[in-house]
């Protein structure tokens, strides 16, 4: 009797009426063993019954990372990336806020009896599913069914594939919605907290056209997320209408099946329908199976191979942050000495660096006595979320104070070596983060602006951490031009940065270029591994941590001595494997001779690389809990 109920409720999700435009999925797309030999079914993708075979068409994804950047998003979606900046009214090189909607244009066109847009995806590890990859890492733009229909393997066996065709769910007006003034269709995927109403007004489409559109035969239809309705649109929708979408999970989950994920009864899957006044209904049982389906998250490298041929050349990317110049606040001193309580001892972070109460929010105040016109000339040219945002400057009494954006962590240095944050500091997770955003943010200096930097500071000191552990490079105060000559490398009198973290031809010949940077990174890589400073102790007497490790590498047992004796006791012994790949590759950073030292470009897409291949590593006892039949 239970059985037929859950059934009762499944078919009244799937009801559509046959005068629909499409027909919405239902959950059906949560099975991944439909078929459509008898005729087109939703569980795959919308119908090729438009009034034209091909058009231009939307999708809304919702920012997470990997995926949260101009240029990562447009590849993921095979979207050009000048018009997703475009019609988000941004620049090639914004990233945006986790669960920020974007708008991707694509073009949609038919295939035999179905509309879709074609992406490549990179498979990273071989972890990946089908399911995954459509209902995670796309976000139900794509489903199951499609991906099997448009790749050779089978669903679970992904490990020998590079690629997949990944056919994205998108649609073209019919004939009678064209007279009706309709000229796009968006794909939109539903999340925990939507309504049609709210939908409806959010893109000014009227709660009747979206019925018609999707094929509901009732006014307050139950939806479920995951799955994707299509608004109807008379002009290119815009980016006023996008908003944060703050997932809200079920308050109470539904009770828990326990199945097989080879068994054949794909009747278990996850069923839960969102009422037009926001209610949760759940319908459906087996919620494990699809929580663990839910849970392998699909990330693979923002750049690698071919999947990032549609990023824009670095000329033109520096030709457009050049025309970026932000114009700084000119703060007056009485709003510094208020907002600092006079320079308080209980304002000051450390140093000549103050904690500043402003209006609206909390900024760092830092005093500084030299000329810093280089440094606000560079600061206020540049845009990225790794580097730190100077949010204007004053003048007074032949001192310079620099108001910046206020980093609630403090520096990496302090991170590491606080008690007060051991618990996330023994998380391999964050340390691989924070490599790859110090990676990023250096990877923009040396390549999209214009004219390039080098920053040659990069020291564990001089990277700040955010409220959620997002690091940002500071302190440009020996930043300079990169130099474009045959040698990449320039002339300075006095190379400056930290002690431990200056490479060989700065110290003896005051040469300086981009790989300056990707030497001091790497030892800034050793400091994450280890906890270690870039200058430790060793029988007695100082020696550098670089050398330390470069020598331990060269004995035999290297590995075992290398993660018995520096590898940082508090980290997960789950991450020590990928540990000696991290240490490898900053070892490659800290070559003697520069043109052996990787572009920062290659040194984020290896990051990403082990980031991807650690959370496979992390899901993997869960994968092998859950496949056990009983």
């Amino acid at each position: 009797m239970h059985h037929q109920i859950v059934l009762g409720f499944f078919m009244l999700g799937l009801f559509t009426s046959v005068n629909g435009q499409q027909k919405y999925s239902g959950n059906s797309v949560l099975d991944c063993d439909q078929d459509d030999r008898d005729g087109p079914s939703p569980a795959f993708l919308y119908t090729c019954n438009g009034n034209r075979r091909a058009c231009r068409a939307f999708l809304i994804f919702k920012s997470r990372p990997p995926y949260d950047s101009v240029p990562t998003i447009s590849t993921l979606l095979s979207s050009d990336q000048e018009d997703v900046a475009r019609i988000n009214n941004v620049t090639r090189l914004t990233v945006f806020p986790t669960d920020k909607e974007v708008i991707v244009p694509v073009n949609c066109s038919c295939s035999g009896q179905y509309y879709r847009a074609i992406s490549v995806f990179p498979i990273a590890g071989g972890k990946d599913t089908y399911f995954t990859v459509a209902n995670d890492t796309y976000q139900g733009l794509s489903t199951c069914n499609s991906l099997k229909g448009a790749n050779l393997h089978g669903e679970f066996e992904l490990e020998g594939a590079s690629e997949l065709q990944v056919p994205l769910r998108c649609a073209c007006p019919t004939r009678n919605q064209t007279v009706n003034g309709v000229r796009y269709l968006l794909t939109y995927s539903i999340n925990w907290n939507d309504t049609l109403t709210g939908i409806g007004e959010r893109f000014n489409a009227s709660a009747e056209a979206i019925l018609t559109e999707n094929g509901f035969s009732e006014a307050n239809p139950t939806i479920f997320p995951f799955t994707t309705i299509l608004v109807p649109h008379i002009s290119v929708p815009s980016s006023s209408q996008t908003t944060v979408t703050y997932q809200k999970q079920p308050s109470s989950p539904p009770p828990t099946y326990v199945s097989s994920r080879r068994e054949p009864n794909k009747e278990l899957y996850l069923g839960v329908g969102v009422a037009a006044g926001g209610l949760l209904v759940i319908v459906f049982t087996a919620f494990a199976c699809f929580l663990w389906h839910k849970k392998r998250k699909a990330v693979v490298p923002q750049f690698r191979g071919q999947a990032s041929r549609k990023l824009a050349s670095p000329v033109d990317l520096r030709f457009e942050i050049a025309s970026l110049e932000e114009i700084l606040k000119v703060f007056v001193f009485e709003e510094i000495k208020k907002a600092t309580q006079n320079f308080s001892s209980r304002n000051r972070i450390q140093g000549s660096v103050f904690r500043g109460a402003f209006s609206q929010e909390t900024l760092a105040v830092k005093r500084v006595s030299r000329d810093v016109s280089n440094e606000v000339n560079i600061l206020k040219k540049i845009n990225h979320f790794n580097l730190i945002q100077l949010r204007g400057f004053c003048e007074f009494d032949s001192c310079f104070y620099l108001v910046f954006e206020y980093m609630s962590n403090g520096s990496l240095r302090e991170w590491l070596s606080s008690s007060k944050s051991s618990g996330k500091t023994r998380t391999w997770s964050y340390r691989i983060n924070i490599a790859l955003d110090v990676a990023n943010g250096l990877h923009y200096l040396h390549s999209f602006t214009k004219p390039a930097y080098v920053h040659k500071d990069i020291n564990s000191s001089n990277i700040l951490l955010n409220g959620d552990l997002r690091a940002k490079i500071a302190n440009f105060g020996l930043a300079r031009v990169a130099r474009r000559e045959t040698s990449s490398a320039s002339l300075t009198i006095h190379p400056g940065g930290a002690q431990g973290y200056m490479p060989p031809e700065c110290i003896e010949g005051g040469l300086v270029s981009s790989k300056t940077d990707v030497y001091s990174f790497g030892v800034m890589l050793l400091e994450l591994i280890t906890g270690k400073d870039a200058v430790i102790l060793q029988d007695g007497r100082e020696v550098l941590l670089s050398a330390a490790i470069a020598s331990a590498m060269e004995r035999e047992n290297a590995e075992t001595e290398i993660l018995r004796s520096f590898i940082d006791p508090r980290l997960e012994h789950s991450g020590r494997v990928l540990a000696m790949r991290m240490v490898r590759l900053s070892l490659i950073c800290l070559a003697h001779e520069p043109t052996r030292r990787p572009g920062m470009a290659e040194i984020a897409a290896t990051l990403l690389k082990i980031q991807a291949d650690l959370k496979a590593q992390e899901i993997q006892p869960s994968r092998l809990k859950l496949g056990k039949k009983k």
